[in-house]
């Protein structure tokens, strides 16, 4: 039995390496965000920044990792076999939970998993032996650590609402103070932002920092024998006033002297000390438990006695955890941060959801959106009625962007938020931190960056209803992590409790199936987006660069139409909900991206060339036949779903075969123009591919007066007669659709 111990081990350990991976991809979030999004460094000396942080705060992350040995559980409480059994629970769940937000791009808070794997794994753990030695329910206080529990839980969650709030009012003021013309402003005025966000910034490096490394303890000579904690609590105005002055000084010779960017210090400095608070507080939450394992094994073995009777009472005491494995944990971390795909997708989320220019939204608006929404602009409405109208246009003209030129590549927010952004956060962090708290640094930075966001007016009456929606998804999120982490940290446990090494074992498997299944998929649909997404997006701003990307794109239209026409044909053979079902899907997706292409008309146009703006009424047209098309197939799709969802009588072979032949005939109409949607080809291809569109009417009109004909002969259902006419006559229009998309594009190509 001691080499199954020995084996749950090792594995906590391997599943350590793979919650750190998947962990800092959800994470990044929090350090790369600001940086990213303010585009004032390239993306290569980000991630150096960022890597330098990450090895230095987990250095200095020892002392957090109490949180995971005693913090949440009484160990005392508990004997070895049964600790071994939660921490591993506990590791299975966090990777699974994590690897399943990566993989749909939402931030979560790996503090909250691990806090709810804790909780949820120790109770069930307790109520089992609360029922196996005849104890009541109302002893689960005394396995549990309730109050440090509960105090760790509040925490998270109120920082979600003080994070936002803090976040929103501190972006008001300085852009009242500074407005969006902040790179204009006195020297001075520019040296107090500077000097007061590097003294909150160093601050936080000296809190999470040195306060949480071995050297902290050290008593100093220059300090008159004090350790460096003691110093700073017991001077702390003296150490804050002063370290303002410096940086205050510093930012002005840096300014006047060497003409450096202070914006640009503040974000480099900020995502270095975001990405040490991120390793010094949430390293925990990866390796905190198999290092206690690891421990508890150690001891245990020391000890020489049973595992089902030797009490955990050591793991209440203080260890130091050791250099080697923080060292390691620091490298892991940074190699994840440099080449992990999904830490991009999850920031992308943040990013979008803080953008102050046109962004295709990704969130769709909900009844909760809608209302809040509905509310704040109502009440905002009554406020203004109070504010003076000089008030009002000074305001306004603080909250007037820069406008800047039209092109992909602006950055999301500028260097005032951005450094918002860091600085406030920083700030919370630090306060949690001095309260002992393993705050959840995922909600604070995003909290803070949507408070942020909505104070500077990003969340305009065009987009807000998006935005918000968008924060509450991800919000329901955070409590599904904390509900899903009890659940399913609970179920694990029992489940090992009841068979042991073996259920571990198919319970692994099964972990990296599903990882595996989710990585796969994540490859594709990654590359499939970003061939859509360049198929979708109209860049170029003269007319015959439009012309060649709205090819590409009416490719990507047909190529779709195409796949969703054959699975309606498959599912309608087989009479299968299933198929359709996906056939739906496709088409909703389908018709959602021919949306977003209407909903940035706009930003084209304005984009176009003055000599190009005649290509606005083609683009516009080409939008309406597109907008046709996607209808026709949402149209096919739901008769042909509810056919089948309603249990009516299969088609008839006769009427499934005569179906066949009319796929055939619209693939080979749609296949065979793929390439004419080039302006190099299309003079040589269209006229052959309009020849064969009377010919693929005349085809359905045959097949319809062959129907009236059953019809009228045959007892054939009634449900069956109307679905076939129905998807003949659609899928008519569906090709007439596709052949004025075909004409209007010849005509203009033609011109050309």
């Amino acid at each position: 039995m001691d080499n199954a111990y020995l084996f749950i081990v090792v594995l906590l350990c391997l599943l350590a390496i793979g919650d750190l991976i998947v962990g800092v991809s959800n994470d990044a979030v929090n350090f790369l965000s600001s940086a990213i999004g303010s585009k004032v460094f390239s993306f290569r000396n980000i991630m150096i920044f960022a890597s330098l942080g990450i090895l230095f705060g987990a250095m200095s992350s020892s002392g957090m990792m109490e949180v995971a040995r005693k913090g949440i559980f009484n160990p005392a409480a508990f004997y070895f076999d049964e600790i071994i059994y939660i921490f591993m629970a506990v590791m299975m769940t966090d990777i699974l939970l994590l690897d399943f937000f990566n993989t749909i791009g939402l931030p979560t808070s790996t503090t909250v998993s691990i806090v709810f794997e804790l909780l949820g794994a120790a109770v069930v753990m307790a109520i089992i032996k609360i029922f196996e030695s005849d104890q009541l329910l109302s002893d689960l206080s005394s396995y549990i650590n309730t109050e440090k529990a509960t105090q760790i839980i509040l925490g998270i969650l109120l920082s979600v609402f003080v994070a936002f709030t803090i976040g929103a009012l501190v972006q008001w003021i300085s852009r009242v103070i500074y407005t969006f013309e902040f790179e204009k402003k006195s020297h001075f005025l520019n040296s107090f932002f500077g000097g007061l966000s590097l003294t909150v910034i160093f601050n936080f490096i000296l809190v999470k920092g040195i306060k949480g490394s071995p050297y902290s303890k050290m008593e100093l000579y220059i300090l008159d024998y004090q350790t460096i904690n003691s110093f700073v609590e017991n001077n702390l105005f003296i150490v804050q006033f002063s370290s303002f002055i410096f940086w205050f000084v510093f930012s002005i010779l840096i300014i006047k002297l060497l003409r450096w960017d202070i914006y640009k210090v503040i974000i480099g400095v900020g995502t270095f000390a975001l990405a040490l608070a991120f390793a010094g507080n949430d390293l925990v939450n990866f390796i905190g438990v198999p290092i206690a394992a690891y421990q508890s094994y150690e001891a245990w073995v020391v000890s020489g006695t049973p595992a089902q009777s030797y009490s955990m009472v050591q793991l209440s005491q203080a260890v130091a955890t050791p250099t080697l494995f923080l060292f390691l944990s620091g490298v892991i971390m940074i190699l994840t941060l440099w080449f992990s795909s999904k830490a991009k997708k999850v920031v992308k989320t943040s990013l979008d959801l803080s953008n102050q220019n046109n962004t295709r939204e990704r969130f769709k608006p909900n009844f909760i959106s809608r209302a809040i929404v509905r509310f704040f602009t109502s009440f905002n409405s009554q406020i203004v009625k109070f504010i003076p109208q000089k008030s009002i246009l000074a305001l306004n003209r603080s909250f007037t962007p820069i406008k800047l030129n039209n092109n992909q590549n602006l950055p999301e927010f500028d260097k005032l938020r951005a450094s918002i952004n860091l600085v406030v956060a920083a700030v919370l962090i630090s306060l949690a931190t001095s309260l002992k708290l393993p705050l959840s640094t995922t909600y604070v930075t995003f909290m803070v960056a949507m408070g942020t966001s909505l104070a500077d007016r990003a969340w305009s009456s065009d987009s807000a209803v998006y935005r918000v929606s968008g924060v509450i998804n991800v919000i329901g999120g955070w409590f599904l992590t904390a509900i899903s982490a009890f659940a399913v940290g609970g179920i694990i446990v029992y489940l090992i409790n009841l068979g042991g090494v073996q259920v571990v074992a198919v319970i692994i498997f099964i972990i990296l199936l599903i990882i595996g299944k989710n990585y796969i998929n994540h490859k594709k649909e990654n590359k499939l987006s970003l061939e859509e997404d360049k198929a979708l997006i109209i860049e170029s701003n003269s007319y015959k660069d439009v012309i060649d990307e709205t090819g590409s794109t009416i490719e990507l239209v047909l190529k779709k139409s195409i796949k969703i026409y054959h699975i309606l044909i498959e599912g309608l053979s087989k009479n299968d909900d299933e198929p359709l079902k996906k056939a739906k899907k496709n088409t909703k997706k389908l018709n959602d991206d021919i949306e977003d292409l209407r909903n940035s008309l706009f930003y084209f146009i304005r984009n176009l060339e003055d000599k190009s703006v005649s290509a606005s009424t083609f683009y516009i047209t080409l939008l309406g036949h597109l907008h046709d098309l996607s209808e026709d197939l949402i149209y096919l799709s739901k008769i042909s779903y509810d056919h089948a969802a309603n249990n009516h009588r299969k088609l008839t072979f006769v009427q499934l075969k005569e179906l066949l032949l009319i796929e055939e005939n619209i693939i080979r109409i749609f296949k065979n123009n793929k390439g004419a949607f080039n302006s190099n080809k299309a003079l040589n291809e269209f006229e052959e591919i309009l020849i064969v569109k009377n010919d693929a009417i005349e085809v359905i009109d045959s097949k319809i007066n062959t129907q009236i004909e059953r019809t009228r002969q045959e007892e054939i259902s009634p449900k069956n007669t109307t679905l076939y006419f129905n998807f003949l006559i659609r899928t008519k229009d569906l090709i007439t659709h596709k052949f004025e998309l075909v004409e209007k594009y010849y005509s203009v190509v033609r011109k050309l």
